[in-house]
């Protein structure tokens, strides 16, 4: 059967826009990564973010926008961890970013451990957040969750910095069986669809333009 793990939030997220380009990307790796500007501001951010963070480097005047909002989680109470990688089995265990039988990987930007109650912050550069997927935060939560089994509560956001708008909401530990049903059922559809090595595309509005797959009949280039 075709590997399709580790996964994570991204693969799934890739997979349901389009099983074929999931395929060629993420199974045949015949897509290459492109660093695109977008990309590497996103990156300049999040490092900029963790040197303020953990090393009290000043923010710089090219990301002076959002100085208040990193000060305001820079004095939160607790233990404040930046860029921390986790990894899941397929036992639902915790495990090495880069252990052997990791089944599940994601990595959160900030996190703040205070107690029996967890806070994750996850940076966006992008102008707007209209649509946001809070499904990050919910494994960004479950991770947590198994790695630290003494907390109970898991508040979480996706703070976009350049509108300075916030959209969060707030796990508990009874939450994790029906969030898990959630992912597993997700996960399923991706697994099913290696099993079957069926990987059908799934036509969209990026198909005309933006799709690297040059072969499949719905690209713009044919």
């Amino acid at each position: 059967m075709t590997k399709v793990w580790p996964w994570s939030f991204s693969k799934i997220k890739d997979f349901e826009q389009c099983p074929k380009q999931f395929y060629h990307k993420h199974v045949l790796k015949e897509v290459p990564f492109v660093q695109t500007e977008a990309i590497l501001y996103g990156n300049e951010f999040h490092k900029m973010a963790e040197d303020f963070i953990s090393k009290d480097t000043p923010v710089p005047a090219k990301f002076s926008f959002a100085a208040k909002a990193l000060t305001s989680l820079k004095g939160r109470k607790g233990d404040k961890l930046c860029e921390i990688k986790m990894g899941i089995t397929e036992n639902l265990e915790a495990c090495d970013f880069y252990a052997s039988d990791v089944w599940f990987r994601g990595i959160a930007d900030l996190v703040i451990l205070d107690d029996e109650v967890a806070t994750v912050v996850d940076y966006k550069t992008g102008k707007s957040s209209k649509y946001a997927d809070k499904g990050q935060l919910e494994l960004m939560a479950l991770a947590l969750m198994a790695r630290y089994p003494q907390i109970k509560k898991v508040r979480a956001a996706l703070l976009f910095v350049v509108c300075n708008d916030l959209v969060k909401d707030t796990y508990m530990e009874y939450d994790k069986s029906k969030l898990w049903e959630k992912w597993l059922g997700k996960y399923g559809q991706m697994e099913t669809a290696a099993e079957e090595d069926m990987w059908n595309a799934r036509p969209n509005g990026l198909c005309r333009r933006y799709c690297p797959i040059i072969e499949c009949v719905h690209n713009g280039a044919n």
